[in-house]
């Protein structure tokens, strides 16, 4: 199996992350990077670089508002006196509609929803090569490919438009499918992270052209804890194009397998002729979030029903965080993918 990969990437490497009002080492570490190119070597997987597709297809999913704020806010920032290291915001709007300020203050708080995507020198860097490296496996699955696998890092699914979160700034695999949109495929975004994919459900939530299916822990206790509910199916031309299947936490292997086939029956019905997994590995039993766990063995088994869809299948990285299990839970969905 091709995959996708920019060396670029390592520059991003965050350090601030809270939770629960604690500070702890940013999970989203780019060690993750090691772990997941060796998982993906034991897959048979080899690894080439991206090309350069420039602005044109990211700026078709985030505004331009926002990518000048990516590129630039570092710099702005490190310019106050006294401020940290990386952009991280302290106040925010109370709706999407409010005033846009000029401060560089407000305008952290205005484009990222949480504290869990500090922004560093690197950052605006490696998110750019991270969506590129989607663009280009797109490329090779609209060439012929059968499966392609991207390590996009940082990953993208948090990313609305306008805003990042959840160690998410550009939302790679939404960005792959209205590249693959434009070049005349209908494609289904198929979200298996242990989070809700709420940026990509909010980016095509009132579109008809991209069906959006997440399947997560439930977020009535559990980040993104605002989106990824059952009742959440769209709205104006997108209704009935979003589909929410939470899951209890703890939920394991055949419960989850079982919830994947109600996801199949969407994406066929949708007619979809190219399916974009957003890999979220973090459904793992040894997980650190531990919403659901999932088992290596049970890995193989979602990458062979994912492969009995029978479609191309574009698998872009997205959350999976360090354990000793990471790796073989990578080689897990890949190999089993390759032997359905």
């Amino acid at each position: 199996m091709k995959a996708i990969f920019d060396e670029r990437q390592w520059v991003h490497d965050p350090k601030h992350f809270m939770a629960n009002g604690t500070l702890y080492p940013n999970p989203e570490q780019p060690r993750r990077i090691e772990v997941l190119q060796d998982g993906a070597g034991k897959a048979g997987c080899s690894f080439q670089a991206p090309d350069d597709h420039g602005l044109g297809p990211i700026a078709a999913l985030h505004s331009a508002e926002y990518l000048v704020f990516l590129e630039t806010i570092h710099t702005r920032w490190s310019r106050i006196e006294g401020a940290s290291d990386e952009v991280i915001p302290n106040v925010h709007p109370d709706r999407r509609t409010a005033s846009y300020p000029r401060s560089a203050v407000g305008q952290a708080g205005f484009h990222q929803a949480d504290t869990s995507c500090p922004i560093a020198a690197g950052t605006w860097q490696a998110a750019y090569w991270s969506a590129q490296s989607a663009l280009s496996g797109a490329d090779l699955v609209h060439g012929g490919e059968q499966a392609v696998y991207v390590l996009s890092r940082p990953p993208g699914h948090h990313a609305f438009g306008d805003l990042a979160g959840g160690f998410c700034f550009l939302n790679n695999s939404g960005i792959a499918a209205e590249h693959l949109r434009k070049l005349g495929h209908r494609p289904a975004i198929l979200d298996v992270d242990v989070h809700h994919g709420n940026g990509t459900q909010g980016i095509f939530y009132e579109r008809d052209d991209v069906l959006t299916v997440s399947i997560h822990a439930d977020p009535i206790r559990f980040y993104p804890f605002y989106w990824g509910h059952a009742h959440e199916r769209g709205e104006g031309l997108g209704r009935g194009y979003n589909l929410n299947l939470p899951l209890p936490r703890g939920t394991g292997d055949d419960d989850y397998l079982k919830t994947l086939d109600t996801a199949f029956s969407h994406i066929r019905a949708f007619g979809a002729d190219v399916v974009v997994v957003a890999l979220g590995l973090d459904a793992s039993e040894h997980d650190p979030f531990q919403g659901l766990a999932v088992t290596i063995p049970g890995f193989a088994r979602i990458g062979a029903a994912i492969a009995n869809l029978g479609l191309p299948v574009l698998f872009v990285q997205e959350g999976g965080y360090l354990s000793e299990e990471l790796g073989h839970n990578l080689t897990s969905v890949l190999n089993g993918y390759k032997s359905a």
